[in-house]
C-alpha cells in the first residue's frame, strides 16, 4: 500500500510535486456529460415514466410509479421517533445550532431617500421553491439534509423537495433528518433523472427554481446542464482539507483529521503544513499506525497515497503562503495563538481555530454551513447560506423634479450609446 507523500519545501523540485498534488484533474467526463444528456431528455419528454425507469436501472429501486417513490410525511415522523434517544438528541442539537447560525445571515430590505428626493431600496423575497439532492452512493449523509434545508427554511423558501437515492432500506437517519428540517416532500430517487425532474418538473415532482446538493460525476453534469433552466449551488468537487501545525498538537490527532476528509473519496485531497521536520515522522508514523484499524481504509488510503502529503516548511509564514495559493475547502490553524493568525488566510471555505477545533465539528453540529467550495474555488466562492434562498430586487421611486434633473443626464448618456427611444423616453419627462 503506497504512502503518503512528504515533501519539503527546501527540496529542488518542490514545486512541481507541490503542483501534482493540487492537481486533482476535474475534467468534464465526457461520459457522464452524455450519459446526463441523455437520461434529462428523457425525463424531460416522459416525466414520471422516465424516472421511475432510470430509478430502477440505476438505482435498484424498483417502483409501479413515481408516487411510489414518494415517503410520506407519516413515515419521515417515524423513522424520527424511531431513532435511539442519543440520535434524535445529537440530530436537534445539530438543527438548532444550524439554525441559529443561519438566522444571522438573513439580508434586511432596505431604502433610503437622497438629496434629489429620489426613493431607492431594496426588496428581498425568498426563492419559491428548491430541490434538495442528497447523495447515497458511498454513504448516509443526514447532516447534508440539515445543512441544505434549515438555511432554505431561514430564508423562508416555501416548498423543498428532496431528492435521496436508495438502493436498499431507506436511511432512517437520512429521512430524520428531512422530517427535522421541514421538507416538505421526498423522493428515494438520484442521478441525473432526479435532477432532471427537479429542473423541468413531471406530473409528480413539481419544478424548482433552484437545486443544491452534492452527487456523482452524473449529477454534476446533470446539475451543470441544467443551469439557466433553474439555478444551482455550484458544482462540488472531491473534499480537502489542509492543516497547519506547530508540532505540538497530538500526531494522532492530525492523522485522524486526515482521515476524516480521506474516507470521503478516492479523490479527497487532505495536507499537513508544519515546519517542525520530528512532527512530519510522527504523523506518518500514526498514519502508518491507525490507518488498518480505519473502517473506510479501502477509500482513505489511495486518497492520501494519490493527494495528501506532509509538507515541511520554514515557518508558519510560508505555510500560510501554501494554502492561501491551495485554497482549501477547509483549513484548521492547530497551534497556540491561532485567532491572530485568521486575518491572514485569505482563501479558505471554512477555518477552524484553534487543537480543539476539529473539522469534524464544522461537518455536523458546529453551525456553520459544511457545504463548501472546493478545488480552489474558495479564491472566489463562499459557503452555502442564507442567502442563497433569496432574491434582491432593486426599488426606485423618482418624483416629478428629479425626473427632470435625471432626465438630462439620462438623455446625454443614452444619446451617447445611440439609443435615441432611451433618450426620448427620460427627455418627455423633463
Amino acid at each position: 500500500m503506497a504512502e503518503i507523500t512528504i515533501l519539503r519545501t527546501v527540496q529542488r523540485d518542490f514545486r512541481a510535486e507541490f503542483r501534482r498534488i493540487l492537481d486533482r484533474s476535474q475534467e468534464v467526463s465526457h461520459k457522464a456529460e452524455e450519459v446526463a444528456a441523455n437520461i434529462l431528455a428523457d425525463v424531460r419528454n416522459r416525466g414520471d415514466a422516465a424516472l421511475v425507469e432510470w430509478t430502477a436501472r440505476l438505482d435498484g429501486r424498483h417502483a409501479e410509479s413515481a408516487a411510489d417513490l414518494e415517503v410520506s410525511q407519516e413515515a419521515l415522523a417515524e423513522a424520527f421517533a424511531g431513532l435511539a434517544p442519543a440520535q434524535r438528541d445529537a440530530l436537534e442539537v445539530a438543527a438548532g445550532r444550524i439554525r441559529a447560525y443561519h438566522e444571522q445571515q438573513i439580508v434586511r430590505p432596505y431604502e433610503h431617500q437622497d438629496a434629489l428626493g429620489v426613493r431607492l431600496g431594496q426588496r428581498i423575497t425568498p426563492l419559491e421553491r428548491v430541490g434538495l439532492y442528497v447523495p447515497g452512493g458511498k454513504a448516509a449523509y443526514p447532516s447534508s439534509v440539515l445543512m441544505n434545508a434549515i438555511p432554505a427554511r431561514v430564508a423562508g423558501v416555501g416548498e423543498l423537495i428532496m431528492m435521496a437515492p436508495s438502493p436498499g432500506v431507506p436511511s432512517a437517519l437520512v429521512l430524520a433528518a428531512a422530517h427535522i428540517s421541514q421538507v416538505d416532500r421526498v423522493f428515494l430517487a438520484g442521478g441525473a433523472q432526479a435532477i432532471g425532474a427537479l429542473a423541468y418538473g413531471t406530473a409528480s415532482v413539481p419544478r424548482v427554481d433552484k437545486i443544491v446538493g452534492p452527487g456523482n460525476a452524473y449529477v454534476a453534469a446533470a446539475k451543470r446542464q441544467v443551469y439557466g433552466t433553474v439555478a444551482i449551488d455550484m458544482i462540488a468537487g472531491p473534499s480537502e482539507i489542509s492543516i497547519i501545525c506547530d508540532g505540538r498538537t497530538d500526531p494522532d490527532w492530525i492523522a485522524y483529521d486526515l482521515f476524516a476528509q480521506a474516507e470521503h473519496d478516492e479523490g479527497a485531497q487532505a495536507l499537513l503544513f508544519t515546519q517542525d521536520a520530528a512532527f512530519v515522522d510522527a504523523v506518518a508514523a500514526s498514519i502508518r499506525r491507525l490507518l488498518p484499524a480505519m473502517e473506510r481504509r479501502a477509500i482513505i488510503a489511495p486518497a492520501l497515497a494519490d493527494h495528501g502529503a506532509l509538507i515541511h516548511v520554514a515557518s508558519l509564514d510560508e505555510a500560510m503562503e501554501l494554502v492561501n495559493e491551495v485554497a482549501p475547502e477547509h483549513l484548521e490553524l492547530s497551534f497556540d495563538d491561532a485567532s491572530v493568525w485568521v486575518d491572514k488566510v485569505r482563501h479558505a471555505g471554512a477555518i477552524f481555530v484553534g487543537r480543539y477545533t476539529a473539522e469534524a465539528l464544522g461537518d455536523y453540529c458546529a453551525g456553520p454551513n459544511h457545504v463548501l467550495p472546493t478545488s480552489g474555488t474558495a479564491r472566489f466562492s463562499s459557503p452555502l447560506g442564507v442567502y442563497d434562498f433569496q432574491k434582491r430586487t432593486s426599488v426606485i421611486h423618482c418624483p416629478a423634479e428629479a425626473a427632470r434633473v435625471l432626465g438630462r443626464s439620462a438623455s446625454i448618456l443614452a444619446r451617447g450609446e445611440g439609443l435615441t427611444a432611451h433618450a426620448l423616453s427620460a427627455e418627455c419627462r423633463i
